[in-house]
């Protein structure tokens, strides 16, 4: 695959497509003062090399009232970051996972739907080979 090399139209179109995923085309290229085709082009170039991975949906505060989000920060023993990113990838309930510096090595955003299977979560992060530490603060509130 020949990789794809990303402009200003790109990252306005990203852009765009954060503030509403389900944008029309029409309404994309009107924004942007670009033809539908121009849209329609650069969509399907940056979905199918990658730089788009799919589409979303954001669900407002209010309506996720039962949910429990939480951000874990985790450190690893020695070399054992891939091995463990392995091994938690395939849990659910962590909806990100980001490498990152200093004192820990990796972060994870937690989601769940009750505080019991929030601690079923904990608990196997923590039972994975390789993890050294972790510090988990519940989020209680978004700005």
């Amino acid at each position: 695959m020949k990789p794809y090399i990303y402009d200003t139209l790109d990252s306005a179109l990203i852009s765009e497509l954060r503030k509403d995923g389900r944008a029309s085309i029409s309404y994309l290229a009107q924004s942007l003062k670009v033809s539908r085709a121009t849209v329609q082009n650069r969509l399907d170039r940056l979905i199918s090399s990658g730089a788009i991975l799919g589409f979303t949906v954001r669900v407002h505060a209010e309506v996720e009232l039962q949910v429990v989000r939480a951000i874990m920060m985790i450190e690893v023993t020695g070399k054992s970051t891939s091995q463990v990113v392995s091994k938690i990838r395939g849990i659910p309930e962590l909806v990100k996972l980001h490498t990152t510096n200093g004192a820990w090595d990796l972060v994870a955003e937690i989601q769940t739907t009750s505080l019991a299977e929030f601690d079923r979560v904990l608990r196997r992060v923590r039972e994975v080979d390789g993890i050294l530490n972790s510090e988990t603060s519940i989020l209680l509130s978004s700005m």
